[in-house]
């Protein structure tokens, strides 16, 4: 991995409709192998160091912010913004018309957790367009992982998880419950909201001694992500459950690469491991004693992966 990111050497916002303009960059070789960069959250916004994980000389690396964060416009900060435009069909739908704005044929993924789930979603609704796929700390967004990251995961961490709970009034459906709380009005209550849910956050990775990377976020950063976490997730990311593994038959014939954390406790290895099953092409290297946000192994087994579909 590269220690600096150099700055991207062409940017723009898309119209995609439906009163969205998508923040894009780009990065190394404008005549390289096209690489689109699909990051977490949802609503993360991108990150400024994945550029650094592919050769400056051999990729074409795009970077786009998801619809509401990021440099994205508008900000799903603002309550003002329309969230019944921001699903999982309106980002593939984003991603391809990025990706013909671009005059891409076709370009590897790579994500990482929410990422993964939208480079899935996008590579199954558009498999002629995927030359190859990396994804690391793999999710599928369905319901019952989920139901375990806000919910079956609290046994390790009562007190934290009680607090969470708290903060959604014991509801029986936290997670709607803070996608409702973060719609309104008064934005002390929406602040209030979205910090008790990065607490959370934080809580479920504290054993990685990663620090608080949620609770960092502020202000409308924070505002955002967890306005559009809970939104996505809420609505089981607006996809079918199961329907990401059910269908990966359609990544046949697309190689790829699953890097997981043993002990990620936010997304068991599961996930991961029942993916591969489903889809022959692709190779699942787990690493003992990573967690969700991954580590030096994590880091070199992707660009492992993306050195060789470099050069492939």
């Amino acid at each position: 991995m590269r220690s600096e990111t150099p700055p991207p050497y062409a940017t723009g916002l898309l119209d995609v409709g439906d009163g969205n303009r998508v923040h894009y960059a780009l990065h190394g070789n404008p005549e390289g192998r096209p690489a689109l960069v699909v990051h977490g959250g949802p609503g993360s916004g991108s990150s400024p160091t994945a550029p650094r994980l592919f050769d400056p000389e051999k990729y074409r690396v795009v970077q786009f912010d998801q619809r509401g964060c990021g440099r994205s416009l508008p900000h799903a900060s603002d309550p003002a913004a329309d969230l019944s435009v921001n699903t999982t069909a309106h980002l593939v739908a984003d991603m391809e018309r990025l990706r013909v704005h671009l005059g891409i044929d076709r370009w590897l993924l790579y994500g990482g957790s929410w990422g993964s789930t939208l480079a899935l979603a996008y590579a199954e609704a558009h498999p002629e367009r995927v030359s190859a796929i990396v994804l690391a700390a793999v999710t599928t967004t369905r319901r019952s992982e989920t139901a375990w990251l806000y919910g079956g995961v609290g046994r390790f961490f009562p007190e934290a998880h009680e607090r969470f709970r708290a903060g959604a009034d014991h509801a029986e459906d936290p997670v709607a419950t803070y996608a409702a709380l973060m719609n309104h009005p008064d934005r002390a209550v929406r602040e209030r909201a979205a910090a008790d849910w990065c607490a959370w956050e934080d809580a479920v990775l504290s054993m990685e001694g990663m620090g608080t990377p949620y609770t960092d976020r502020v202000d409308d950063a924070r505002l955002g992500f967890v306005r559009i976490c809970s939104h996505y997730f809420a609505h089981g990311a607006f996809l079918e459950e199961g329907a990401l593994i059910r269908d990966a038959h359609r990544l046949a014939g697309i190689p790829g690469v699953l890097v997981h954390g043993r002990l990620d406790l936010g997304g068991p290895l599961t996930t991961a491991w029942e993916l591969a099953r489903a889809w022959p092409e692709a190779e699942l290297h787990v690493v003992e004693g990573a967690g969700h946000l991954g580590g030096e192994e994590t880091r070199r087994l992707v660009v492992a992966a993306l050195e060789r579909f470099a050069d492939a």
